[in-house]
Parts: structure tokens; C-alpha cells; sequence
């Protein structure tokens, strides 16, 4: 039997030697979270469930959909006799406050559902042995969490609220590690200094004498290489100047990726770790309203991508779907998309770097910062703290994701708002902290401190506004004041002023097209607005306001709503099943007609 999403989880960071442990797992609900006190951390559990796909999808088999407030995995993995320094057991995701034992001790715990985290077990097993691995995921699913689009409160789907994940739902495997080895790069391309700059952090105790190496490769041939000694840091920075007979670039639609080796070698000069990666070479900067890619204005058609699948859910259930998704925006005229409300499979960033399809990266926020008082004091706090878990999460994004070209900007909170003025501070310091949490870990993209609705930022990278007019003449009348530096605002909602920052429309079409569902009934079907009556209709509204952006000199980029139906939501240019809605032809040539800001800079 093949094992399901068995590629290499981590694409920006590759070791040889490792073991996926997706496939049957034994598995087990406990929805009075007492299995602990049960003592199912020593027993066999009662069903099988195929990882890495979440209880409530359809591929785990499981298919249960009601709210579980635990569930529990259990598995025998014959840990290779050749690994004989340390051993990790790395989860690419898991929702939400995991426990793991193994060989009945407890071996470590994360809390957050949307990133990666190791734990090592090497105290616990013997390399050619069994080990015995045990899961605990607690959901926490009727409480303040931030667990982006999930339903927090409604049994079913509802709006846009979908189906919860709970547990694991990416790729779970071991790999060895020596007792020092080398962590995650951060890898920074300096286009003006022709050159990637390189701070390569170590894991271990240290000893005297280790030296890191890095080679960048072009088909085969060393372009540049460089080592540091690691003597006295444990982040050694290393600069590999790129010459210009050497210089390619990454660009939207025309992408180059270098690759790069990583050494780390001993005082004898024995290699004790090694790892592959990959960069681009590539900058982004604003001048005034501008948003430039390698000093070229290119306006930014993005599509909002809730990475959602009819089978898997949150997962993707096959690698081909990754690449499917983004080959069927591009096809559409879309060159970038806005990930939202998920921190989405580092498979598909892999893709996108591949492709040269620009994304915008988020964080999943809703459910955490929408509090009511009843609900706040009622959160048992030895459980967790929502914002906290935030911060904590979203730094785990902004470290696994920097060094991936595609990624042009950052989002941490959309569509944020408080109606009561007592939590309006706490939102206010949460937006604040996490813009500078962002710019102080990845200076060189831009970061808007909200999607849509409260702004808080001051003088923020970018501004921006949510807008589901479905008149294109009402459409141009809202947007018709950036020209004189007084953009259209969510105007219920507190705003920071505007300073003159590159602007877009970052959410607005979201055309329902569902003739099957000709009522607007909420329950079945929605989109925004009422659905156009035919084909004909909806191709002119979609026209007419896309050119209402495109035509807008001071506008660099908007994201129309969206990919993909998602369960009720049919409001996708394609259906749910990615099958085809219309004739996408006409819909890539309404796109990629050349934006006024791009007929500027010719």
C-alpha cells in the first residue's frame, strides 16, 4: 500500500536520510479529554485513521465532523539500527495543543495549530528497536483560538466558516541529527550587492573547531562558496558574492532558483551535517505608491486561495493538487495569491517558487481576536492564552517561510475589529505588536499590519481596504479618492490615517455563480451580492470591475474573491472540485489587459 503525501515535507531545507510516518495510524476520539486519566497513553485505541488527513476529512476515514475536544494517535515505527546520534520526530502541522509520548514518557508538547515543531526522542528509543508513539491533540474547538476559517461555533458549515481540523494534517517523520547540527538558514538576496547573505543557526551544545560551509550552485557548477567558523556564535553569517556572468533573476512568471549546499564540519574537518536549499535572487521595494519587484512595477492580479479541499479539507490530497491550484489561478490570469486565513503547506510555497506566482503570506487569526466578554472570562487560562499563542505561532511562520522568493509580503490579522470599545487597546497593542514582531524578523518585505477593516499602523508598509460593491460604476466612485491621497476605508471601522502608502483593493468581486441555487439561500449557497441573472452577466460585472483596478494608475494590485467555491461559499472561479466554471479564456484576457500602473513604468 503507497503511503499518502510521502514527498519531502521540508523543500527548503533537505537531509538525506529520513522516514515518513504517514499511513494508518490507530486512532481514537476522546470528547471528554480524560483519555490521560484513562491510561490510553498505554493501550491500544480503538479505530485506524490514515495520516496525515484530519478526523473530519473524508481520506482519513474517518469522516466525523462534530466538535472533539481530543483525539488521540498511536503507532509502532521501527526506528532505523544506523541512527545512532539524535533522532527527531518532526510534525509539519497539528491542531492545536499537542502532547507526544513516546515509549510511555512524555517526550514534548507545541501548542498552535499551522506550524511545524520537533521533538527529540532519542532518550527514548534505540536505533534498531520499536518505539512507541503516542499523540495527544486537544481542540479546544468551542473556545477563542485563532484557527482561521474553521467553525468555532456552528456544528456545520455556515458562510464562511467550513469544516474544523483537528489533529494531525500534514506530514508526520523522523530523521537523524548529529549532536550539533545545523538548523533552518536565513537566506537574504541582495540584488544590489549582487550576493545572498546567509545566518545559518546551530542546534547542539558546541565544541571547539566546527566550521560552516555554503556552496550556491548553477546547473551543476559552484558559483560561489564561502565558510565561517562557528567558534564564537551560534548564528555564523556567511556572503557569497554572485558574478554577473552568473546573475539570474527571479521574477514573476520567470523564475530562477539557485541552489545551495550547507556543510557543517568538525576541527578534523569531518562533514557532520549537511543540508540542500534554494534562493532566488530577487528585491521588492516601494517608492511612494509604488510596489516594485526587482525595480519594475508588475501589477499584482492575486486571487484569495483558502487552501481547502472537498476530501482533505485543510490538506491537499496529493502533491499534484499543490501544483494544480496554482496552475488553474495562473491559467485564469492571476500571477499572485493571498493564502488566507491558513499558513498553507510549505509544499506549495516549493511550487510557487517554482513557478514564479507571487503570494501574499497570513496568518489564520480568526476565532482568536473577535472576544465578547462572556466568552473571554469564561477561557480557562490554564489551557492557553489566544493572543500569546499568536505571537508564538506566527513567529513559527515568519521562521519557516522566510527564505521562499515567491512570498512578496506579509499579513498576520485580517478583517480585525472590536465593536466594544473596552477590547479595542488589546486589538489595538496585538496589531501593533505583531507588525513589528514581522518587520523586525524580515525586513526586506513589506508587512500590512491588517487585512481589510482596522488599521491601527501608523505610516504602515502598505494600505488597504476590503470592497464587495458589485456595481462597477459605484465600485470607481468608492476607489476614486486615492488620486487625491483620500483612499476608499472600511468605513465602519477604526483606521489609521493614510500617508500615501502603495494601495490596494485586497478583497472585493466575490461574484456568486450557482445557478442550481437560484434563491441566495445562506444555508446552501452564498456569494456576495445577489448572483448575476446568465453567463453574460456575470462575465460584465467581473469585467467591469476588474478594469475599475486596473485602470487605477495609483493602484498596484487587488485580490478578487476567490479560486475556488468552498463548500457553500460558490462565489469561485472554479468549483469546489476545481472542475471548470466558465470560459477561462475570456477570463484570462479580462486579467492580464496591461494595468495602468504598469503602462508608467514602460
Amino acid at each position: 500500500m503507497s503511503i499518502p503525501r510521502s514527498e519531502y515535507p521540508r523543500p527548503q531545507f533537505v537531509r538525506d536520510e529520513w522516514l515518513c510516518l504517514n499511513g494508518e495510524w490507530q486512532f481514537e476520539i476522546d470528547n471528554g479529554d480524560s483519555g490521560e486519566l484513562r491510561g490510553l497513553v498505554d493501550k491500544e485505541l480503538a479505530r485506524k485513521i490514515t495520516v496525515p488527513f484530519c478526523p473530519e476529512s473524508k481520506l482519513s476515514g474517518i469522516n466525523n465532523t462534530d466538535f472533539m475536544e481530543a483525539v488521540w494517535y498511536r503507532r509502532t515505527v521501527a526506528v532505523p539500527s544506523g541512527w545512532q546520534e539524535k533522532i527527531m520526530l518532526n510534525f509539519q502541522a497539528c491542531d492545536y495543543d499537542t502532547t507526544v509520548w513516546v515509549n510511555g514518557q512524555e517526550a514534548g508538547c507545541h501548542r498552535g495549530g499551522f506550524t511545524p515543531f520537533s521533538v527529540e526522542i532519542s532518550r527514548f528509543v534505540t536505533p534498531g528497536s520499536d518505539a512507541i508513539i503516542v499523540v495527544r491533540a486537544r481542540d479546544y474547538s468551542r473556545e477563542h483560538k485563532a484557527g482561521g476559517k474553521q467553525s468555532l461555533i456552528d456544528y456545520g458549515n455556515k458562510g464562511c466558516h467550513y469544516d474544523r481540523t483537528t489533529g494531525i494534517w500534514q506530514t508526520v517523520w523522523l530523521e537523524p541529527v548529529a549532536s550539533n547540527h545545523l538548523k533552518r538558514p536565513k537566506i537574504i538576496s541582495d540584488l544590489t550587492n549582487c550576493c545572498f547573505r546567509i545566518t545559518q543557526p546551530l542546534a547542539g551544545r558546541g565544541e571547539k573547531g566546527l566550521t560552516v560551509s555554503a556552496k550556491v550552485i548553477v546547473e551543476g557548477k559552484v558559483v560561489s562558496e564561502a565558510s565561517v567558523s562557528a567558534d564564537l556564535t551560534m548564528a555564523p553569517e556567511m556572503t557569497l558574492n554572485i558574478a554577473e556572468a552568473d546573475m539570474k533573476l527571479w521574477e514573476p512568471g520567470q523564475p530562477f532558483l539557485y541552489d545551495i549546499e550547507l556543510e557543517l564540519t568538525n576541527a578534523s574537518g569531518k562533514v557532520i551535517d549537511k543540508a540542500s536549499s534554494y534562493a532566488g535572487m530577487r528585491s521588492i521595494s516601494l517608492i511612494g505608491r509604488k510596489f516594485l519587484i526587482n525595480g519594475k512595477q508588475i501589477f499584482q492580479r492575486q486571487v484569495l486561495d483558502q487552501g481547502y479541499y472537498p476530501d482533505g479539507i485543510m490538506t491537499a490530497p496529493s502533491e499534484e493538487a499543490l501544483l494544480n491550484d496554482i496552475k488553474l489561478s495562473m491559467e485564469a490570469g492571476f500571477n499572485a495569491a493571498r493564502l488566507h486565513q491558513k499558513v498553507f503547506e510549505e509544499r506549495f510555497l516549493y511550487h510557487a517558487d517554482k513557478l514564479g506566482y507571487m503570494v501574499w503570506g497570513e496568518f489564520g487569526d480568526w476565532g482568536m481576536h473577535h472576544l465578547d466578554r462572556i466568552k473571554f472570562n469564561a477561557i480557562d487560562t490554564l489551557k492557553h492564552q489566544p493572543h500569546n499563542a499568536t505571537f508564538r505561532q506566527w513567529a513559527e511562520a515568519l521562521e519557516r517561510d522566510f527564505n521562499h522568493p515567491s512570498i512578496v509580503g506579509w499579513c498576520p490579522l485580517n478583517e480585525s475589529h472590536q465593536n466594544d470599545h473596552e477590547f479595542i487597546s488589546s486589538l489595538e497593542d496585538l496589531t501593533c505588536g505583531l507588525y513589528q514582531m514581522t518587520k523586525l524578523t524580515d525586513p526586506t518585505r513589506p508587512v500590512l499590519d491588517s487585512s481589510g477593516y482596522t488599521h491601527f499602523v501608523v505610516d504602515a508598509d502598505i494600505y488597504d481596504s476590503h470592497n464587495y460593491q458589485q456595481d462597477p460604476k459605484l465600485l470607481a466612485e468608492d476607489m476614486a479618492g486615492l488620486a487625491e491621497e483620500k483612499p476608499y476605508v472600511n468605513p465602519q471601522f477604526h483606521c489609521a490615517a493614510y500617508f500615501g502608502q502603495p494601495y490596494f483593493c485586497s478583497e472585493f468581486g466575490g461574484i456568486k455563480w450557482a445557478p442550481e441555487f437560484a434563491d441566495n439561500n445562506w444555508s446552501e449557497s452564498w456569494g456576495y451580492g445577489e448572483a448575476p441573472k446568465s453567463l453574460e452577466e456575470f462575465y460584465a460585472r467581473f469585467e467591469g470591475l476588474i478594469n475599475v483596478l486596473l485602470d487605477d494608475p495609483n493602484m498596484f494590485g487587488y485580490c478578487y474573491t476567490q479560486l475556488t467555491d468552498v463548500f457553500q461559499e460558490q462565489n469561485g472561479i472554479y468549483n469546489f472540485d476545481r472542475s471548470t466554471k466558465f470560459d477561462m479564456e475570456k477570463i484570462h484576457a479580462i486579467q492580464t489587459k496591461v494595468a495602468a500602473c504598469e503602462q508608467q513604468s514602460e
